[in-house]
């Protein structure tokens, strides 16, 4: 057991069995924190890490931010989890630029996409002047700015519907998502999308179109110019 091709994480998460006597037995740290009550039940405090679960995937944040710093244009990153409205987890990067030009949006997620699987892939990413800092000379993490709209859904590269199918997939998807505009050639989970609104979605478009599509077809299909083929 372990992570591919990842044995200095393997090493720190796959750790000795302190209650085996099996020498090569071993744990996996999860990172959650907990402790046991007088009456045997066990509390769940929090987490002591920054691994992330969501849309059912396991995320290790600093995973995505080693990733996004290999990016020449990059000087810091920081990734966290943002719940900004109920029930609607997103990942949201945070980078301060090695120059004055800034890499855009589009660049920063076609970097990451040659790298990382698209659950991974941030769903808005804000360009910073200067990361805030505790007391400690730390990135403060819980002071990081909410993101703007012009952050969820940038404008640079989108391309508009070419026929009336596109035209038709794409207002759903913009009702189902809240965000817009949108652009056909965009990916629906780093929009934001989750298996939710993935369901929601593809009833939609069966509706509309009287066919039955499975939610995997998204999967497979994650662009309105995949889906609408």
């Amino acid at each position: 057991s372990g992570y591919l091709k990842r044995p200095e994480l393997t090493k720190e998460k796959f750790i000795r069995n302190p209650f085996s006597i099996d020498s090569t037995a071993r744990l996996y740290k999860t990172g959650d924190l907990a402790r046991y009550l007088p009456n045997g039940n066990i509390e769940y405090l929090g987490r002591i890490d920054h691994q992330v679960k969501i849309r059912g995937f396991r995320i290790e944040l600093g995973e995505i931010e080693t990733v996004l710093r290999k990016d020449p244009r990059v000087r810091e990153a920081v990734v966290i989890v943002r719940e900004d409205a109920p029930d609607d987890k997103r990942l949201a990067a945070y980078f301060t630029a090695q120059h004055k030009s800034s890499p855009t949006t589009g660049e920063l997620r076609k970097f990451l996409t040659e790298h990382l699987p698209a659950y991974m892939i941030p769903a808005v990413f804000v360009k910073l002047d200067a990361m805030p800092l505790t007391n400690n000379g730390k990135i403060n993490r819980l002071a990081l700015p909410r993101p703007q709209q012009s952050d969820l859904t940038p404008t640079e590269g989108i391309v508009a519907p070419r026929n009336q199918v596109e035209s038709a997939v794409l207002g759903m998807w913009e009702s189902v998502l809240g965000v817009g505009p949108i652009g056909v050639t965009q990916d629906f989970f780093a929009l934001g999308g989750d298996s939710l609104r993935a369901a929601r979605l593809m009833n939609l478009i069966n509706r509309r179109f009287h066919i039955l599509l499975p939610i995997a077809t998204l999967f497979r299909a994650a662009t309105v110019e995949q889906l609408a083929v």
